[in-house]
């Protein structure tokens, strides 16, 4: 999932906040997550845990961060945790951590298969496996087979650091153009290169470049006011009715349209990310700012969108000065209580799910996570499932915490900017955490 993670509602509004740059491991830029291509056990279907002989590994892959053994009393609210929930959430992430690595570096690192065999067979083993709705035996399930870990930072002092939120909007939209349906979003355009620099140069792996040809040069790709003044424009998925809406979808890089006209209207659809024009990302808030047109005090969300009303001829002025642009694919809503599927492949449960730095915890992993609520020094201590990324989640303890969908979701996403401190909870038998 392409997303612009907002430290802060107004820190949002004024700056970059980070893009998932590369889908699950096997999958090119814009292909949907299926069971075809997943590169393992579906996550949609049932539990498959293959035998530790029948699960092929990859090379190790290093992380930066450094963990101490830690006890489960060193947890702070750690026995305070209502579990009751989390029990198929759990087996969900096994299904993703029993796909099998294909090594390359051009995906984020992911917790090591193998380690997790024994635990995930554990769980899916009626005999072993606690009750779903059993919150005190999820419990003991989960410290039975698992230790913690705390993470520490590469200087190896235990790491606190920054935790934003995020959140999947709900937009109105028509598949037609008309009436106040004028902004689009786009699918991703026919003449979009995506170049994988490690495949050529190996010290930039990960590293990938969009771009266009021309002639038989590589250029690179269309800024928004390009694409907006092209009379070959993307095709185009919706139709949304307020230009500050949709940027702000593009700025979360999902989000839900409910569709207002036509044969399907009162049908909510999720526009998810296929993949984007690789120019940076400008604030549109700052912009406003720089123009003299708002104080920094007054950029919020809401006096943006009503600067848009009161100035429609400039709209596109102010949308132009983000030369980025995100393009969707059109998915259909399945469980309206899970999210969109994260960099890991598996669908994001609101208050279980975070984006983290993978070079410090790999995508699968459970994470005990102790922080405060948005703008509030009441504890938020919750077991989590590192399940997403992205380009500003950075460092030892760095994430971004996802609440859901929705306009209260939203606005507690807004407001995040806390600090926080990880445990990485890990296979007993498998010593410390380690990535592939």
């Amino acid at each position: 999932m392409e997303r612009l993670f907002c430290t802060s509602l107004l820190a949002g509004l004024l700056a970059a906040c980070a893009t998932t740059e590369v889908p699950p491991e096997g999958m090119p830029p814009g292909t949907p997550t299926s069971p075809s291509t997943s590169g393992g056990p579906a996550v949609d279907g049932p539990l498959t845990v293959p035998s530790l002989s029948a699960l092929p590994d990859s090379a190790p892959r290093t992380l930066a961060g450094r963990y101490s053994r830690a006890a489960w009393t060193d947890l702070p609210g750690w026995s305070d945790d209502d579990l009751s929930a989390f029990w198929p959430l759990f087996l969900r992430n096994c299904k993703g951590l029993m796909r099998p690595t294909g090594g390359s570096l051009a995906v984020p690192a992911r917790a090591t298969p193998r380690a997790w065999q024994p635990v995930c067979a554990a769980a899916a083993d009626p005999a072993r496996a606690p009750a779903a709705g059993d919150g005190a035996a999820v419990r003991r399930f989960l410290q039975a087979h698992l230790q913690p870990w705390r993470l520490n930072g590469p200087d190896n002092q235990p790491a606190a650091n920054t935790v934003t939120g995020y959140y999947e909007p709900l937009v109105r939209g028509s598949r037609r153009r008309g009436g106040p349906y004028q902004w689009p979003l786009y699918a991703p355009p026919a003449d979009l290169l995506t170049v994988d620099l490690g495949s050529v140069y190996p010290e930039l792996a990960g590293k990938r470049v969009r771009g266009k040809l021309e002639g038989q040069r590589v250029v690179p790709y269309d800024a928004r006011s390009a694409i907006e003044s092209s009379d070959r424009k993307p095709p185009v998925l919706v139709w949304v009715d307020d230009p500050v809406d949709n940027f702000f979808l593009q700025v979360q890089g999902s989000g839900r349209v409910q569709l207002m006209e036509g044969p399907d209207a009162g049908e909510t659809i999720r526009m998810a990310y296929a993949d984007h024009n690789g120019q940076p990302y400008v604030s549109i808030g700052r912009w406003l700012i720089d123009q003299g047109e708002l104080s920094a005090d007054q950029a919020s969300m809401q006096n943006i969108r009503a600067w848009a009303r009161r100035n429609p001829a400039r709209v596109q002025e102010m949308l132009n000065a983000n030369p980025a642009v995100v393009f969707f694919r059109e998915e259909a809503v399945p469980d309206a209580s899970l999210g969109p599927r994260g960099a890991y492949g598996v669908p994001l449960a609101p208050g279980r799910a975070i984006a983290v730095d993978t070079r410090f915890v790999p995508l699968g992993a459970p994470v005990f996570l102790s922080t405060t609520m948005p703008a509030s020094q009441a504890p938020l201590q919750r077991l989590v499932l590192a399940q997403d990324t992205g380009t500003a989640i950075r460092g030892a303890a760095r994430a971004d915490f996802y609440w859901g969908y929705g306009e209260e979701a939203g606005q507690q996403a807004g407001r995040m900017k806390q600090r926080g401190q990880m445990w990485v909870l890990w296979p007993k038998q498998a010593g410390e955490p380690s990535a592939r």
